[in-house]
């Protein structure tokens, strides 16, 4: 019996209109009425973040997906009776309740089954993996995963001193995006294989309560709140073995990839952890510097900035590195 096999059959994003940087964050601060003032620049050469995208008022995670997934359909001439199974892949939802992913198929006019696949910023990076099983198995032949982040709603405007204000540096390089990939099956490998880690111990390090059975209400509960330096230990632990082992198993080296995308909190971050992990940082697709920290739609940003420029096409192998809260550590591998 023939081997059934995944591959990547497109991608899009959706980044809104609506830009912020880092003067107009500080100025907002500023207006706050706490009486601080953030040292100018400070987000920027911490971060190396220089702007951001933030999404309507009137909009949720879901339409942020959706507008992604509408502009994945058109540009593979996908309709909607073509899809059989939509996952929805994101650190943030619309709702505790129902899934978000009915609300992004009610907006796409899909009647097909739907779920969440929720892992922090590596939720795309599980969805395609779970695509890629559930393909491979026989159960489905076509599956879009849309992801829609609106980190912009869980930002601490009101800061009092300085140490508040670093406290808060990691929300205010947050960027609302929306993402959208299209896995079909495929006579031929494109999805090579990933392979995870986590360290689950490390869950506490980047929160956000609210909602939850632990904190169902409270404002305090409703900011992003992140352990820089505990994260970033958190993955030193973790090293680079789950990304040696993954790429030993499919037979691939770093070197043979056309494009490398990355998961990218700050541009300082990104740097040292190529250096760690022995990514060549020539092959890296950066752009958390002017398009802020997406989470989870961050490595398909990187994806299409790839194609876009042309440093990969149509046969190339990309490597897709997540890193999320948790914590957890990643990697996919595809030919294009």
């Amino acid at each position: 019996m023939p081997v059934t096999h995944a591959r990547l059959a497109g991608v899009a994003v959706h980044l809104p209109e609506t830009r912020r940087t880092g003067t107009e964050t500080e100025r907002r601060v500023a207006a706050a009425g706490t009486g601080f003032r953030p040292p100018p620049g400070l987000v920027r050469r911490l971060t190396g973040v220089d702007r951001l995208h933030v999404m309507p008022d009137d909009w949720q995670a879901s339409d942020l997906a959706a507008a992604a997934a509408r502009k994945l359909l058109a540009e593979t001439g996908t309709g909607p009776d073509d899809i059989d199974l939509l996952l929805f892949a994101a650190a943030s939802q619309d709702m505790i309740e129902p899934a978000t992913s009915h609300m992004v198929a009610d907006r796409l006019g899909l009647h097909c089954p739907v779920f969440d696949v929720k892992n922090a910023c590596n939720s795309v990076l599980n969805a395609l993996e779970t695509a890629h099983a559930l393909i491979a198995q026989g159960a489905y032949r076509r599956i879009l995963i849309a992801c829609g982040e609106s980190p912009s709603r869980a930002v601490r405007w009101s800061v009092p001193d300085l140490r508040s204000y670093l406290a808060s540096i990691p929300g205010y390089t947050l960027s609302d995006a929306g993402a959208a990939l299209l896995v079909e099956e495929s006579a031929e490998p494109g999805i090579l294989g990933s392979g995870f880690t986590a360290d689950s111990r490390s869950w506490s390090v980047g929160t956000l309560a609210s909602g939850g059975s632990a904190h169902p209400r409270g404002d305090e509960h409703t900011y992003f709140r992140l352990d820089g330096v505990g994260l970033r230990r958190a993955f030193e632990r973790l090293g680079p073995q789950i990304l040696d082992a993954t790429l030993e198993r499919l037979g691939v080296r770093w070197q043979d990839m056309a494009a490398l995308c990355v998961h990218q909190v700050s541009k300082p971050y990104l740097d040292e952890l190529a250096d760690r992990f022995g990514l060549p940082p020539d092959k890296i697709i950066v752009t958390v510097t002017e398009h802020g920290n997406a989470a989870a739609a961050s490595l398909p940003l990187q994806l299409v900035r790839a194609r876009e420029s042309g440093r990969a096409g149509v046969g190339d192998l990309v490597g897709l590195v997540g890193l999320a809260g948790g914590i957890s550590m990643g990697m996919s591998v595809i030919r294009l």
